[in-house]
């Protein structure tokens, strides 16, 4: 097979099929920069509000970096991955002070901001500023491995190896855009990973899997250890009409992010001993543990959460301090909605909105 071959069937397939999204209408690499972060790991329908609202509100790099951080994790809440939203962030005020505003053209220069590898930079290069530089998302990994029927596990170093000579050897001169992008679409609408629609593909006659009929095996992947499972706890903690939310180190998961305090529960450890520890060892305080304020579950990317809510009081009237946390506020139930959380905590705060929990 030639790179032509595989490149012109591809490009004409793009010609009639390709998605349109508002991005592409759009060629300014700073709306090429946000749309590639947003899709990483995340899904173009979950993406798209989420695109308009941040462009809306944030249309340059200069408004981005003049943002507060706050700002940007309030408008980026329920995508996800908030290291994006703060590696984003921070790459922009690197741009306006380093580069003059000005997104890097250099696919080198790119990946030394914060949030920017291979792949994003390869994207911005080719989509933004026309360069020759190939891309590596999973849709265009799944399509490269059935095509070239890749037996190497697509995320071990021989793999990737592979799959970025081959990205690079078949990409058409001067078209490296278009090319990128139809991967993409491809391996989103036709070479999807589970039952693709092999017939209706532009190299249904030269893929080497489905011609030896192991697309559906295709890519190999290595194997996934087991999902640890963790049960947490987390205090509603009232003083007259204001609940207490802490603010999480900017360094851990869900960094920068607001949170009713608390935290996992140790082997052969009870459930209020657990959160009594917690609090204690974060704000300084000792609490009673009250009521049960409902149980939440929740999957991140390499672990599960059980979380158990309860109401809580601060015995003897002590100060929190906030030893292991950022930042300690006392805020109205209304006032909730001002402060960016992950999904479980806004499911506690949406819980409180609708409960009078002495007297929030």
């Amino acid at each position: 097979m030639t790179s032509f071959i595989f490149s012109d069937l591809l490009l004409s397939w793009y010609k009639q099929h390709a998605r349109e999204l508002p991005w592409r209408s759009n060629t300014d690499p700073y709306a090429v920069w946000v749309s590639e972060v947003m899709l990483q790991q995340t899904r173009v329908e979950t993406v798209l509000p989420y695109y308009a609202r941040w462009m809306s509100r944030f249309p340059t790099i200069s408004a981005l970096a003049n943002a507060s951080q706050h700002q940007v994790l309030s408008l980026w809440e329920g995508l996800g991955y908030y290291g994006r939203a703060r590696n984003l962030h921070r790459a922009a005020q690197i741009v306006m002070d380093e580069h003059h505003g000005e997104l890097p053209r250099d696919p080198e220069e790119l990946r030394r901001l914060p949030g920017i590898g291979a792949y994003t930079a390869g994207a911005i290069a080719s989509i933004a500023y026309g360069l020759d530089e190939p891309a590596l998302d999973g849709n265009i990994r799944r399509v490269l491995a059935r095509c070239f029927n890749m037996t190497d596990p697509i995320r071990s170093g021989v793999g990737e190896r592979k799959l970025w000579s081959l990205a690079a050897e078949n990409l058409p001169v001067g078209k490296a855009g278009a090319y990128n992008q139809a991967l993409m679409d491809l391996g989103a609408i036709v070479c999807t990973p589970r039952s693709p629609d092999c017939r209706g593909c532009p190299f249904v006659n030269i893929c080497m899997s489905f011609a030896l009929g192991v697309q559906e095996e295709r890519p190999v992947r290595l194997a996934k250890p087991a999902i640890p499972h963790h049960t947490v706890t987390a205090a509603v903690i009232a003083r007259r009409d204001q609940v207490l939310i802490a603010l999480r180190p900017q360094d851990g998961l869900l960094g920068g992010m607001w949170e009713f305090p608390g935290g996992k529960q140790e082997p052969g450890e009870e459930l209020v001993s657990c959160l009594q520890r917690e609090i204690y060892e974060e704000l300084a305080v000792e609490i009673d543990v009250n009521e049960s304020f409902g149980v939440f579950h929740h999957a991140y990317t390499h672990f599960r959460v059980t979380l158990h809510a309860f109401l809580c009081t601060i015995r003897n009237g002590d100060d929190p301090q906030p030893i292991q946390v950022d930042e300690l506020r006392w805020v109205r139930a209304e006032e909730l909605m001002e402060y960016p959380m992950g999904k479980i905590d806004r499911q506690i705060s949406d819980r409180l909105t609708k409960t009078e929990v002495a007297g929030c």
